[in-house]
């Protein structure tokens, strides 16, 4: 029998729905979009959007629903606890998670406690980031580096290699794995592909809210050639 789930995603992002539809047959995606709340590149989406595609997610009786847009809980300490609150709530008491603590928990399921991150991000979303691990799953981000996109529109053109030519800068012997935060940012396909090459764990936001559901539906059915964690599936 088919498993469905549901993903929120904001309403300039082109890559989430191809990424989340590479899946077996029975694990089957359904997606919302929501519109901009702030003024910039990487601002939350509306909260009345979210409550609102969470509703109608509920109404199609997913399982759980995930909010892929990891840069909108860079904002606020509590960002995630109000906007999971309100995704549960909204759909009617489905289980609800983001892709920020999507990531986080993947982490620490790896063991992970040294990062390096390649993303879209402006500096200072990345300076949020850092911050966002540090404090909240004790995860330090050692090096970085941003792939220069303004836009969300160049986010989705960007070929998924800049990430990997910013791994070979960035990575380093005390990093335990490479992180790629940005649901819009084509990198589902190269994940095996730089795990083999760097030796270490890779993790992206898409992939890692994949895990989240995964876990929360208890599907244990690996899925190869997607990396490390959708292949061993460790539980957390």
């Amino acid at each position: 029998m088919p498993r469905h789930f549901g993903i929120l995603v904001p309403s300039t992002n082109t890559t989430g729905e191809i990424e989340f539809c590479r899946l077996p047959a029975e694990l089957q995606v359904h997606t919302g979009r929501l519109g901009k709340g702030g003024s910039t590149a990487f601002s939350p989406s509306l909260d009345a959007d979210v409550a609102y595609q969470a509703k109608l997610l509920g109404d199609a009786r997913v399982e759980v629903i995930a909010l892929a847009q990891t840069s909108a809980s860079l904002f606020s300490d509590d960002y995630d606890e109000v906007t999971v609150k309100r995704m549960t709530e909204a759909s009617g008491g489905v289980p609800s998670l983001t892709s920020a603590q999507a990531i986080g928990r993947a982490l620490h399921a790896l063991k992970v406690s040294k990062v390096a991150m390649a993303t879209p991000y402006s500096e200072e979303v990345i300076g949020r980031a850092r911050r966002y691990y540090e404090t909240k799953y004790g995860i330090a981000v050692v090096a970085w580096e941003s792939l220069g996109a303004d836009n969300a529109y160049a986010i989705g053109k960007m070929d998924a290699g800049v990430a990997e030519a910013a791994f070979r800068r960035i990575d380093r012997p005390d990093v335990d794995a490479l992180m790629v935060p940005g649901g819009n940012f084509p990198t589902m396909d190269w994940i095996a592909a730089w795990e083999r090459q760097f030796g270490k764990p890779v993790i992206t936001t898409n992939q890692a809210t994949l895990w989240a559901v995964m876990q929360t539906m208890k599907v244990a059915t690996p899925l190869p050639g997607k990396g490390r964690l959708l292949e061993e599936l460790p539980a957390g």
